[in-house]
């Protein structure tokens, strides 16, 4: 069962995520958010694929224990956050469509999701976060005993740089050429 939790996390929770990802980048561009929002929401989205990248290196990198699902809590928390900021900001600038407001929908489900399997997965350590159960909460950051294959985590740090980090970079490039031409 833990095997399948694993795969449904790698082969099914973060590729989706990334997806809608580029599909909410894609949103912006039909939308010509540079010309709307600009640059000012573009940060919100950067600032949202940092606190969420962080949390998606530490599960592919470390071993997971209270420390890591306790920054993988506080990332999500930041995100839901910085999410609302930008909505915040964004909703009296320009038209958020049905279909981007679809994608956010994944967005923010698809996180929870993989934060609900790895605390799924690693339970003890969820508990002993809180002082509960028989285990000791873990704070240490170890690099994974077993790791994953590396072919996947480089695949998955590549597929996130190209489909996510370098549009939401070009996002903001964009909207500051608009802000200087205004």
């Amino acid at each position: 069962m833990a095997q399948l939790a694993q795969y449904i996390l790698m082969y099914f929770v973060l590729p989706l995520w990334l997806a809608a990802g580029l599909a909410d980048w894609l949103c912006h561009r039909v939308t010509r958010i540079e010309v709307t929002s600009g640059p000012t929401e573009s940060v919100f989205h950067l600032l949202g694929l940092t606190e969420m990248g962080i949390a998606v290196l530490l599960a592919l990198f470390f071993e997971i224990n209270a420390l890591v699902i306790a920054v993988m809590i506080a990332a999500f928390v930041l995100h839901e956050l910085t999410t609302w900021l930008d909505l915040r900001y964004s909703v009296n600038k320009r038209e958020v469509l049905p279909v981007e407001q679809l994608v956010h929908s994944f967005m923010e489900i698809l996180p929870l999701m993989g934060l609900g399997f790895i605390v799924l997965l690693y339970w003890s350590q969820f508990l002993a976060l809180f002082g509960l159960g028989s285990e000791s909460a873990r704070f240490t950051l170890v690099l994974k005993q077993h790791p994953l294959p590396l072919s996947y985590s480089l695949s998955a740090v590549a597929a996130a740089v190209l489909f996510n980090v370098i549009p939401f970079i070009e996002e903001l490039l964009r909207g500051l050429r608009a802000q200087r031409v205004r």
